[in-house]
């Protein structure tokens, strides 16, 4: 197995969705919601796992997409306001890849291989063995750790 784990944001460590009118603000091009999206889970857990699996060889990515039909300069906008929340988030982690790419594309090509936590079915179906579902993250990562 290759040893890379891969994380999409909206929906599996970012609470994007619970964001009031997350849909309008998308629709209006306007980053609120990414900015200010909740966190998913224990990210104190979270990042000593992380970090502990970097030591051990791993490699820790984002592979998150942009705002569905978003103009080029929406999606600009996107991708930064995903890497400032990841770095106000989780700062400890030094991420070895973050990739924000266009709404749609593949993530399995993008990313090649290693482990997929994303809470959208067709992102994991697409991925094949290796993906799981947000609510698996901890117990992922700490059997990772225990190999």
């Amino acid at each position: 197995m290759t040893k890379e784990i891969w994380f999409d944001m909206d929906g599996t460590i970012a609470n994007l969705y619970e964001v009031e009118g997350w849909l309008d603000y998308l629709m209006r091009e306007d980053v609120f919601p990414y900015a200010h999206a909740g966190t998913l889970g224990n990210f104190s857990l979270l990042a000593r796992l992380l970090n502990r699996l970097q030591a051990k060889g791993w490699k820790i990515g984002i592979i998150s997409w942009t705002s569905k039909n978003g103009s080029e300069s929406y999606n600009l906008a996107v991708e930064m306001a995903k890497r400032a929340w990841l770095a106000r988030h989780l700062p400890s982690v030094e991420w070895d890849e973050i990739k924000v790419v266009r709404y749609g594309t593949n993530k399995r090509i993008t990313c090649g291989g290693g482990i997929l936590f994303d809470d959208e079915i067709g992102n994991r179906e697409t991925w094949g063995e290796g993906a799981y579902t947000p609510d698996k993250i901890i117990e992922i990562l700490k059997a990772l750790y225990q190999i």
